[in-house]
């Protein structure tokens, strides 16, 4: 095996151009943003627990009543993910109110049966605070109450809506299921369905709009090429809750990716903007890495390709398995405490492996600065502190809602240290080399996915992989660029470990 090549760190010139590019996406990012509330004024109430946000057109008017839309999310969103419709239905003139169920977004209180079937009395309960909520504004008509609810949420309008028949209107956009929808209630339900989703979904939809043969009016859309997320952003389900609204016609151009690109471009300039970060405060590496002697061959990571993609289908394979038995629901967290056992147990594995099989051990592409303890602080702080604003302030302004409340102040720690062994356990096999890092990280991927296609794991994650995919593979491009710096060899799994971590804990449902 050849000595490490000389190394280059990005030059003093590459990183202030970085900097220049992070600050053009910050700014531009920031714009898109603020332009996204361009005429609407919001306000934010808590009633009976619930957070609640009303969203309208400009300030009430007196003497003037407006349509009001109660918008329900779904498992594991907030009201920060439906904001966009909310934006859309203000804009034909109604008063929209966002809310967070139980267990999610800023509700601290956690969700009655959250780890496996929802509680419907939780459900009904919020629902119930909202809707009494918005028909008490005065501003409001009473009578021409709308709901609007995706996927859980959707569940929960339209069980609402059927059992009270002064809701005017429903729209359920990818409904689980309609068998417990009563034959002919609610009588106005537009149904709404991504192309791209599971079966199931449609099948709901057709099952429901069969139910209200004959009576009042029924109707479901699919919207093509979208899947269960990418649905509450595509302008065709905007232009049908707009013309779905009582007295509206659609004539408003929805915008319903404007906050969407804001957070993707506060997302680009975090990301490139680690670059000119790392440089400030990460010395320079000596010419060659690793800065230790070199190993005796022998000792060297020699394992094969093929060795380590068996390696690592084994780890996550038998950690898959082992989750499932593991006591994980004591983790008050939805999905996440399951997540969190099947990293942990997959980092053992991963560590024994490092441990007991001399090809895995030695030298690593990881250049390490043992000579300034103060500065590797600073640099240790400065980049978590980093890693936490790049990850949650693009998701908290653009996506859902990415700030902890109650029992997620502890449960994040936790999650955080479950990824931190991860990574940790990962550079290990890899050695740092970034191919091999990416192989690891999408095996564990595809098995946890086979995992929740197989009922081993909880059916949901399915719905959560694209999204933990993502992070991975953005924390894969951030150990890159430590790793060309003389940082601590744990430096890469720490952020990481932020990256990863923080959405799992604070967007998952406390249960």
């Amino acid at each position: 095996m050849s000595a490490p090549s000389p190394y280059r760190p990005p030059s003093t010139r590459t990183a202030v151009l970085f900097a220049l590019l992070a600050a053009v996406a910050a700014a531009l990012g920031t714009l898109v943003l603020v332009r996204a509330d361009a005429g609407l004024t919001s306000r934010q109430v808590t009633v009976d627990g619930v957070p609640m946000t009303e969203v309208r057109a400009g300030p009430p008017t007196p003497g003037l009543r407006r349509p009001g839309v109660v918008i329900a999310h779904g498992f594991a969103g907030s009201g920060r993910l439906m904001r966009p419709i909310a934006d859309t239905v203000a804009r034909q003139g109604a008063v929209a109110l966002l809310f967070d169920f139980a267990g999610h977004g800023a509700n601290p209180a956690r969700l009655t049966g959250a780890a496996g079937g929802t509680s419907h009395a939780a459900l009904a309960a919020d629902l119930d605070a909202a809707v009494g909520y918005l028909r008490a504004r005065p501003d409001v008509d009473a009578d021409g109450i709308v709901l609007v609810g995706h996927s859980m949420g959707a569940g929960a309008v339209t069980r609402y809506a059927a059992e009270h028949p002064e809701i005017v209107r429903t729209v359920a956009i990818s409904l689980p299921d309609a068998g417990e929808l009563p034959p002919g209630r609610p009588a106005e339900l537009l149904l709404i369905v991504g192309g791209a989703e599971f079966p199931g979904f449609r099948r709901a939809a057709d099952d429901a709009v069969g139910r209200g043969a004959g009576v009042g009016r029924r109707s479901a859309v699919v919207v093509p090429g979208v899947e269960h997320i990418s649905v509450l952003f595509a302008p065709r389900t905007h232009e049908e809750i707009a013309a779905w609204l009582p007295d509206g016609d659609g004539t408003t151009r929805p915008r319903p990716t404007a906050r969407l690109g804001g957070a993707a471009l506060l997302l680009l300039a975090f990301g490139v903007g680690v670059v000119p970060l790392a440089s400030l405060l990460l010395p320079r590496a000596p010419g060659r890495r690793p800065t230790e002697p070199p190993a005796p061959p022998e000792t060297r990571s020699s394992i094969g390709g093929l060795s380590l993609l068996g390696l690592a289908v084994l780890a996550a394979g038998f950690g898959a398995v082992v989750a499932a038995v593991l006591p994980t629901t004591r983790i008050p967290l939805a999905v996440g405490g399951y997540v969190t056992g099947f990293l942990l147990v997959t980092s053992v594995l991963l560590i024994a492996s490092h441990r007991w099989l001399p090809g895995l051990r030695g030298a690593t592409d990881v250049a390490v600065d043992h000579r300034a303890p103060a500065r590797t602080v600073v640099a240790t702080l400065g980049l978590t502190g980093y890693a936490v604003l790049a990850v949650a302030l693009p998701i908290h302004l653009g996506l859902t809602s990415a700030v902890p409340v109650g029992a997620r102040w502890w449960l994040l720690p936790l999650v955080v240290a479950a990824c931190l062994l991860f990574l940790l356990s990962v550079e290990l096999v890899t050695g740092g080399r970034t191919g091999r890092h990416l192989l690891v990280v999408a095996v564990t991927v595809a098995v946890l996915t086979a995992a929740a296609v197989v009922g081993v794991a909880p059916g949901f994650v399915l719905l959560v992989v694209p999204l933990f995919a993502v992070l991975l593979g953005w924390q894969t491009a951030w150990a890159a660029v430590l790793r060309r710096y003389a940082g601590p060899r744990w430096l890469p799994a720490l952020a990481g470990a932020v990256l990863v971590g923080w959405p799992i804990a604070t967007t998952l449902p406390l249960s």
